[in-house]
């Protein structure tokens, strides 16, 4: 074979670390993405918190800059508009978080839940277009997922748990568990290092450089990639020093245990919410919640300093100086971003905001990917335990999605506007004689929701709403 030079043009996607450092503070929430930029400012110098201004009584401070749900609307009509709206009135003083003593809301309620790898999944589980009998599959595969991310049980042993409530065989839990491993993030429900490694490139695009070889290096040279080193995977996979160098390094900057980067925070943490959404003059605004983190520049002395430093001296500050601007430059990419996701519940929940659960619609994690021009697992990592701010209490952003079921009028209705409708039923119901789950399938089929008995059960278990027998109450 004759050795030859060629050139090529063409577009790649690369893990560059600027790009794995936008992707991590994205999937961080606020308490943690305030212990990161700490650190940074700790240990780079070329960065500093800007000093506040003096305090004045001339004016009050400027608000952040907002994007509404209805900002293509224009300003006429703002301008037109009643500014005493008493409606307005009504939403700042209604809902569980709007006290006037306190603006923030009741702290009680910014107490977060501990969400679990398992619960993360979970909820993504029950967004997809899966039968119920794939949904009970699914959940023992993600019940058996450990934190690291792996499936350490083998598929005989699931399917032993499943039994006797329901009988399926291995081929049908591999079926499933191909649907699980396309979840976020991206290698879990791996079942070896392989696998997860393995996963994760098939993710990347068909043109990132070292791909083929990366996939081949992980399929068959996986226990031997530390000892290989850069010339024995050239000449194991038969191809040039250069070649083999690039598939190392992207091997190197996969994750090999990706479920450790979903995980709960402690149980005295409480939520500060990402995002604000406030009724403003007849329509919904959003905006960033001022952090810590608005404050954060570059210090001028140091870049000063730059322009008359050399050697050694000025290759550490030139050094320090671009980590800096990357991280400014993530951060404000973080905050566009969950402003576009945010502006996009918005659009598509105004009605959950207006009149509660009962007017939640069916949105997935792909529709808002659509919608807003960016990949499904950047959506999932913007909503992953962020929690945002609004007239009925600071709610996660996981809230604003359901999955749908078909009604009888062509429609959807949304799993959590079902549940709020069975809740309601029951607390309307007879003490004396409680409504079966029959029962309650018939009244939601009178409202123009078809749904069967066992679904009403599962979403009664959900509730944890007892069966009609341990309801019974003597008047």
């Amino acid at each position: 074979m004759k050795a030859r030079l060629q050139t090529s043009l063409g577009q790649h996607l690369v893990l560059t670390p600027q790009l794995r450092q936008a992707l991590h503070l994205l999937q961080l929430a606020v308490p943690e993405l305030e212990a990161e930029i700490n650190a940074a400012v700790e240990s780079n110098p070329l960065l500093e918190w800007e000093e506040a201004p003096a305090l004045s009584t001339a004016g009050a401070e400027s608000p952040a800059p907002d994007i509404g749900a209805a900002d293509d609307a224009g300003g006429d009509a703002a301008a037109g508009h009643d500014w005493d709206d008493p409606r307005d009135a009504a939403w700042a003083d209604g809902g569980r978080g709007g006290r006037d003593d306190d603006p923030d809301g009741d702290a009680s309620e910014r107490i977060p839940q501990s969400e679990t790898l398992r619960d993360h999944l979970a909820w993504q589980l029950g967004l997809g277009q899966l039968s119920r009998r794939e949904l009970l599959i699914g959940g023992a595969l993600v019940d058996a997922i450990d934190d690291d991310g792996y499936l350490r049980e083998p598929l005989s042993a699931i399917a032993e748990a499943l039994s006797p409530q329901l009988e399926c065989s291995e081929a049908e839990i591999t079926a499933v568990l191909h649907e699980v491993q396309r979840l976020d993030p991206t290698g879990v429900g791996a079942r070896d290092l392989g696998e997860c490694l393995t996963l994760q490139l098939d993710a990347l695009d068909a043109d990132t450089p070292g791909r083929g070889l990366a996939r081949r290096a992980v399929a068959t040279h996986i226990e031997r990639l530390a000892r290989l080193g850069t010339d024995g995977l050239a000449e194991a996979l038969g191809c040039s020093a250069e070649e083999a160098a690039t598939a190392l390094q992207l091997i190197r900057s996969l994750d090999p245990r990706p479920g450790s980067s979903i995980g709960g925070m402690p149980h005295d943490t409480y939520v500060v919410p990402d995002c604000s959404i406030s009724r403003q003059h007849g329509l919904w605004k959003v905006t960033l919640a001022g952090g810590r983190h608005a404050g954060l520049t570059i210090h001028r002395g140091y870049e000063r300093m730059l322009q008359h430093a050399a050697g050694a001296d000025a290759g550490y500050l030139r050094g320090r100086l671009q980590e800096a601007r990357w991280l400014l430059r993530n951060l404000e990419a973080r905050g566009e971003t969950l402003l576009k996701v945010v502006n996009c519940l918005v659009r598509e929940q105004s009605g959950f905001l207006e009149f509660g659960p009962q007017a939640l619609r069916p949105l997935t994690l792909r529709e808002v990917a659509a919608q807003i021009g960016m990949h499904e697992s950047t959506v999932s990592r913007a909503v992953a335990r962020k929690h945002v701010h609004t007239p009925r209490g600071t709610i996660p952003l996981r809230a604003f999605f359901a999955s749908g079921i078909d009604t009888g009028g062509g429609g959807e209705a949304s799993s959590t506007a079902i549940q709020d409708m069975i809740r309601r039923l029951v607390d309307a119901e007879d003490p004396r004689k409680p409504l079966s789950d029959a029962r309650l399938a018939e009244r939601l089929k009178d409202s123009g929701v078809p749904v069967a008995r066992r679904t009403v059960a599962k979403y009664r278990e959900a509730l944890n709403i007892p069966s009609s027998h341990e309801r019974v109450r003597i008047a």
